[in-house]
This record gives structure tokens, C-alpha cells and sequence, in this order.
């Protein structure tokens, strides 16, 4: 009981680490249709962002405030370029798979090929001990960031002007711009906080997860099915594909590691014959 329990919460907090990625992912893929497929290369920068700044000022949390600083900055030049591609996901495709095989190679020649691992700080380097049950403390803040996220995101695009903004330019560009909205200035805020996001996710995925070259391309994958499995633009499915992926790739790898891919893949597969826009998503 209690190896299923550790298990289970395992996968709830990868699923957390995995929201944290596939949110910024579904902004700026699900919501403003842009084929971002450096998004993975940019959860390993943030990464490396966060080691380097982490290892230069000796505080955790400052170094993902500096990841998330330059990821937003770095969005702004991104977005700049996609807007070259507006409309067209091949080009959109071959621009950011161009700056995913850019930002590998400069973060291997900057870091090199080695495992690496963010230190965790110490207010969360114990565990917590319930009854006979141990944790680690920094999974379950992990846990707690991912949960926060999706709460606030949530009420970002439910509640207030700016989500209502991002949904109406989504669905009739033409005429918000025709209210006098600039658009362009909602779309750069929207694509700034996937950056944000992903930074964060980064960040703590270098503690939680070690940061090394492929990393990228595993956390892409993921967070292709995630949205995949969630519909496109849902934050709500963002979140049910999350705890799906991670509870079928956790256990999958217990149960049967020769086919821990198949285990997420083939479900996967089967979701799109009978549903092909999602749980959650819309029909485009």
C-alpha cells in the first residue's frame, strides 16, 4: 500500500512539473496557434539559466526570477520572428525547430554534455514524515507551484480582461483589432508567460529532474501528448493530460518498462480515433 502511495504521489507531482511546461505550451500552441516546437529547448535554457545564476548568487529562488526574466525577454525577439509565419505551420515549424538546434548546441558548448543538477535549497532538502510514510519536501512543492499555476491561470483567462482578450483575439482577430485593440500587444503578453512558465518549469525541473542534453526532446514529446490528449487551448485539459501522461509513464515504467512509451502513446492513439479535437479541446 504504501509503494502504491509513494508511486502515486510521484506521478501527481511529475504531472505537476509536466502543467507547468505544457501550460505555456498550450498558450501559445493551443491558444494562439503557433507551432513552437522549441518549447522543449527552452525548458532546458531555462534550466541552465537557473544552475548558472543559482551557482553565482547562492539563492534558489533568485535564479528562476533570472530564468524567467530572460525567457520573457527572449519571447519578444521569438514572437518578433514568428510573426514572419503567421498562418503557416510549416514555416512556423521549421523556424522554431531552427532555434531549438541553436539553443542545444550553444547550451552544450556553454555547459557541456554532463548531467546536471540544480541544488535544492535547503528549506526543502528533508522529508516529510506522516505517520511511517516519508516525501521529500521539494516534490511536494513542486506539487504546490503546479497546483498555484493552474489557479491562477485559470482565473487570468476566466476572469479578467486581458484572458477575455486572448480568447476574442483567438476567435476573430479581424475584428478586435477593429474595436481598436492592439492585438499584437495581447498576443506578445501571451507569449511572454509561456516563456515565463516554461522558465519555471526548467528551473525546478533541474532539481527534480537533472538537466542534460536530450532533456528537451523528452519534455517536448510529453508535452505534445499532453495537449494532444487535453485539447488544444484547455488549461483545464492541460491539467487532466498532465496527471494522465504522468500516472501512465510512472507506473508504466513499473509495471512494464520494455513498453513504458507504448503505455503512454497507445492511449493516446486511441483517444484521437474516437476523439480527435481532445477531452477538453474545441473543434477547430
Amino acid at each position: 500500500m504504501s509503494f502504491f502511495l509513494f508511486q502515486l504521489i510521484n506521478s501527481l507531482t511529475f504531472a505537476a512539473l509536466l502543467f507547468l511546461v505544457a501550460s505555456g505550451f498550450t498558450l501559445i500552441f493551443g491558444l494562439m496557434r503557433i507551432v513552437n516546437l522549441a518549447h522543449g529547448a527552452l525548458y532546458l535554457l531555462g534550466g541552465y539559466i537557473a544552475y548558472a545564476a543559482i551557482h553565482l548568487t547562492g539563492n534558489f529562488f533568485l535564479g528562476i526570477v533570472c530564468a524567467v526574466a530572460i525567457l520573457a525577454i527572449f519571447g519578444i525577439f521569438e514572437q518578433y520572428l514568428l510573426k514572419f509565419a503567421r498562418g503557416v505551420d510549416l514555416r512556423q515549424v521549421l523556424i522554431t525547430l531552427g532555434l531549438a538546434v541553436m539553443i542545444n548546441d550553444l547550451c552544450l558548448v556553454i555547459f557541456g554534455g554532463e548531467t546536471l543538477s540544480i541544488p535544492v535549497p535547503e528549506l526543502f532538502k528533508n522529508s516529510l514524515e506522516v505517520f511511517d510514510f516519508t516525501y521529500p519536501k521539494y516534490r511536494l512543492f513542486v506539487l504546490f507551484v503546479g497546483a498555484s499555476v493552474f489557479v491562477f491561470l485559470t482565473l487570468l483567462m476566466d476572469k479578467t480582461k486581458l484572458g477575455a482578450l486572448i480568447r476574442a483575439g483567438v476567435d476573430d482577430r479581424e475584428t478586435i483589432e477593429a474595436l481598436g485593440v492592439d492585438i499584437s500587444r495581447i498576443f506578445l503578453i501571451t507569449f511572454m508567460i509561456g516563456m515565463a512558465l516554461v522558465a519555471i518549469a526548467g528551473a525546478l525541473g533541474g532539481a527534480f529532474l537533472s538537466l542534460y542534453p536530450t532533456a528537451d526532446s523528452e519534455i517536448l514529446v510529453f508535452s505534445l501528448a499532453i495537449v494532444i490528449i487535453g485539447g488544444r487551448g484547455s488549461l483545464l485539459g492541460a491539467a487532466v493530460g498532465s496527471i494522465v501522461v504522468s500516472m501512465l509513464s510512472t507506473f508504466g515504467q513499473v509495471w512494464f518498462p520494455e513498453l513504458s512509451y507504448f503505455v503512454i502513446f497507445g492511449p493516446m492513439a486511441l483517444l484521437l480515433a474516437f476523439r480527435p479535437n481532445g477531452l477538453f479541446g474545441r473543434p477547430i
